[in-house]
């Protein structure tokens, strides 16, 4: 097995086999710049291509790597991003002097992650969200129109989706405000206005685009994942009782719009080829521009974590894994753009939630609690139907591998009350 001359933990997110992207700038000052995980460590790619590193690669000697975004580097082909990951890992290799003999190189290269703050890791232009898992869309269904109207007729044929608000969209461990907006109890024949009582999470990931497509050029399926730079957690904030009051009949607004939360690392997709599986299978079969014949999923394990202000250490309430999704992101890609709609680089495609066949896999406080009827019970015995004030949440996602882990790292976030304005 491939090794480095950094040390990694068996349990570590980023081995050699992983070497996601992300956007730091160091804690000592500095401006922002991009580099990759490994280990407990972030290599600054920016100091590495000015020693020459990648002197044979087409990003060489263009100010790829001291920009405040990943979005250049995404406009390269997949070729390039292959290359460039190949020579990174020949850098890090346990074999090669390059990197690992030169101490001078190393002391300005390489970094502890806790010696950086994570930035956005891109500009990210469009954000489109799915509602990409037959479980979760059977779960709100059966709520909210009964077991013999669960899936609405569309559901089976299509990537149902809607175009969110990208302005929103932040970084792990970044607090997200209780939104404010109108709802309408049940007893109420009026609405109200006034901070959300039904806050929920998602449970998500997100692929960032890399390569865009011409305005009016479809993408086939078949070439979807070309245009994939990688993946990302997401956590996608839903004010439920405001949720249920608007989305008739164009959907969510000020339910979904007041932040969207990623991982700081972008893993990209040759890292989870040894992880490929087959989507679930599909009936009736899509129509052709969505047929996917090659396997098109991952196996991708995803847990979600709950900690209130109370509790000394988080409690996991849901476990689910990305194979879980009906529609495959290449479906998605070519749904999203057989009208025309042209991707760009950094716009930002969400699966929507990834909810499994048992409770506990549920990826949601919606299906978690059955819309409120069955409270969780959290490990110190308090209770929740919906997420309150000072809890954090925190998904966290990774590949298993023969003695080593490709993973996510995290996405966090907290709580804070509601802004109220002032008058």
């Amino acid at each position: 097995m491939v090794s480095s001359f950094i040390q990694v933990e068996p349990d570590s997110h980023f081995p050699i086999q992983n070497l996601p992207y992300g956007v730091f700038r160091p804690l000592k000052g500095g401006l922002p710049r991009i580099g990759v995980a490994i280990g407990k460590y972030v290599l600054d790619l920016s100091v590495l291509d000015t020693a020459g590193c990648f002197d044979q690669i087409a990003v060489s000697g263009k100010n790829i790597f001291s920009q405040p975004s990943l979005n250049a580097l995404m406009s390269f082909s997949r070729p390039v991003w292959k290359e460039l990951r190949w020579a990174i890992r020949r850098l890090l290799d346990a074999e090669e002097p390059t990197l690992r003999d030169n101490e001078e190189l190393r002391s300005t290269a390489i970094y502890f992650q806790n010696e950086v703050e994570m930035l956005l890791p891109a500009e990210i232009g469009d954000y489109t969200d799915f509602y990409a898992s037959k479980d979760h869309a059977t779960n709100v269904g059966i709520m909210f129109r009964g077991k013999e109207n669960a899936l609405m007729p569309n559901w089976l044929h299509l990537p149902v989706g809607y175009h969110g608000r990208a302005s929103s969209v932040v970084i792990s461990g970044s607090d997200v405000r209780r939104p404010q907006g109108q709802m309408r109890p049940p007893d109420s024949a009026a609405p109200i206005f006034g901070s959300s009582r039904q806050l929920d999470f998602e449970l998500e990931m997100g692929c960032l685009i890399g390569t865009g497509n011409k305005q009016g050029v479809p993408v086939s399926v078949e070439e979807a994942e070309d245009y994939i730079f990688g993946l990302v957690l997401v956590n996608d904030w839903s004010a439920r009782d405001i949720q249920s009051w608007e989305y008739q009949p164009l959907g969510p607004f000020l339910a979904k719009n007041f932040a969207t939360s990623i991982s700081s690392w972008v893993v990209p997709l040759e890292a989870l080829e040894p992880f490929r599986v087959p989507a679930p299978k599909q009936d009736p079969e899509p129509l052709p521009y969505l047929l996917q014949n090659s396997p098109g999923s991952f196996n991708i394990q995803l847990e979600v974590y709950l900690q209130s202000e109370s509790m000394k250490r988080p409690d996991r309430i849901s476990a689910s894994n990305f194979r879980n999704l009906y529609w495959t992101m290449a479906q998605q890609i070519a749904h999203h753009t057989i009208g025309g709609c042209n991707l760009r680089p950094g716009d930002l495609l969400a699966s929507g939630t990834i909810s499994g066949p048992e409770k506990g896999s549920r990826g949601s406080m919606l299906e978690l609690t059955w819309r409120g009827s069955d409270p969780l019970e959290l490990d110190n015995g308090d209770e929740r139907v919906w997420l309150e004030d000072g809890d954090c949440l925190t998904i966290t996602g990774w590949c298993q591998g023969d003695g080593y882990r490709v993973g996510f790292g995290e996405v966090t976030g907290r709580v804070l009350p509601a802004n109220y304005p002032t008058k």
